[in-house]
């Protein structure tokens, strides 16, 4: 049986063209600020990567990235994501997922959120190793001095995100 290929597509946002792989069943496998998904795929693990991705106009998850664009900054929060490797990076990208937009943590504060206080190093690689970018929002790190740190799509993206998401976050209730 020949396994379905992956699919792709790219939707335009303030900071740049902004594009997905999707595996069939729905879930981001990779995204990021680029109109070329071979610049995605070397960060899908090995186990997941696809044997080949075929383009198409539009995803539905291309819904959420444009609801989120135009302010609904928690429109990304239910985005199915697969990502493999070791259970570290794992769990701390499911932790991620709980940094509030408008409220980042610092690297110290994400690996005390991870349970592992200790593991700033740890933290700093699960954030440069997230291949889901924006739906797994490893922008909401920050330096422990405040800084923007790195971001694999480029800290004026970063910050762009930071500053929507500050302005369009939820009222905390």
């Amino acid at each position: 049986m020949t396994p379905l290929p992956a699919r792709s597509a790219t939707v335009e946002t303030p900071p740049g063209p902004f594009t997905v792989v999707v595996a069939r069943d729905g879930a981001v496998l990779a995204s990021g600020w680029t109109a070329d998904v071979a610049e995605l795929l070397p960060v899908v693990h090995r186990a997941l990567r696809p044997a080949w991705v075929e383009p198409v106009e539009h995803l539905p998850v291309l819904d959420a990235v444009e609801a989120f664009v135009a302010g609904d900054v928690t429109a990304i929060d239910e985005v199915p994501v697969r990502q493999r490797s070791g259970p570290f990076l794992e769990d701390a990208w499911e932790v991620l997922r709980t940094v509030p937009p408008g409220e980042p943590d610092t690297y110290a504060a994400f690996a005390a959120r991870c349970g592992r206080p200790a593991a700033v190093r740890a933290a700093a690689n699960a954030c440069a190793r997230n291949a889901a970018a924006l739906f797994v929002p490893c922008h909401r790190v920050l330096g422990s001095d405040g800084g923007l740190g790195g971001f694999r799509w480029g800290t004026p993206v970063k910050r762009w995100l930071l500053d929507h998401e500050a302005a369009h976050a939820p009222v905390p209730a």
